[in-house]
């Protein structure tokens, strides 16, 4: 495995072999992956965020027709990190539904494979705003946040300095300027203090990191780890543009 290397001035990170960026949040070390998901090799911990299960069948309720399979591609994709990490421990880090009514529009499969997940490790369903009852009829513990390696993990990111914690809701997005104009992409943010996580839904949207609604999270001004398809992509802050 390849030693941290510095970034100038800044932070330290390295490539891992999956393509995505691995670095420190405090004193735990974590790997950033292109799905989206944040490993913590040491602890086994498998962490994903904003799932947004039943989206497509939550609108289509309110009689906006999207297709309906963001459920089907969201857990694929999960499930393929387990397959390739194998964790012991899996922390769905809230708004895993889309609404209070979510569990109930799962088809039968879906519910299975849910179920799958729990089977041989620690499933955590840390609540959010949008599934504020947790899960009723899945494996897994319900919590409001969850202490790991030195971290604390929540769904919602508190307001001001808050070292050690790792949290979602945001649906954080870079736009990163490049010589031939620009590109956006979901992404992590981090300042080496706390982090927070992309969305792993297959129809959840993002917000751009320079948004209001990150003002006076960071100590310093943070690194963004863009999604790419083979690789997360260490952003500095001068890079990225508004929307």
């Amino acid at each position: 495995m390849n030693a941290l290397a510095p970034l100038p001035h800044t932070y330290a990170f390295a490539a891992s072999p999956c393509g995505g960026l691995r670095l420190r949040v405090r004193d735990a070390e974590v790997t950033m992956r292109c799905s989206g998901a944040l490993w913590l090799e040491a602890e086994g911990c498998l962490v994903v965020a904003d799932l947004h299960l039943e989206k497509g069948s939550s609108y289509a309720a309110r009689g906006q027709m999207l297709p309906p399979y963001d459920t089907r591609e969201t857990l694929r994709r999960l499930e393929a990190e387990v397959a390739a990490l194998a964790p012991a421990m899996v922390i769905l880090l809230g708004d895993t539904f889309h609404d209070r009514k979510s569990e109930g529009r799962l088809a039968a499969d879906d519910a299975d494979r849910l179920r799958a997940l729990a089977v041989g490790r620690r499933l955590v369903w840390v609540i959010g705003n949008h599934d504020a009852d947790g899960p009723r009829a899945l494996p897994g513990e319900a919590v409001d946040q969850i202490a790991l390696a030195g971290l604390t993990f929540r769904h919602e990111p508190q307001p001001g300095a808050q070292p050690g914690e790792v949290a979602g809701h945001l649906h954080p997005a870079a736009k990163v300027r490049a010589p031939r104009g620009t590109v956006r992409r979901r992404c992590f943010i981090t300042d080496g203090e706390r982090a927070i996580l992309p969305a792993f839904g297959a129809y959840a949207g993002g917000l751009n990191v320079l948004d209001a609604a990150f003002a006076g999270m960071f100590v310093r001004p943070p690194l963004a780890g863009a999604l790419g398809t083979t690789r997360v992509r260490a952003v500095g802050w001068r890079q990225l543009a508004g929307d």
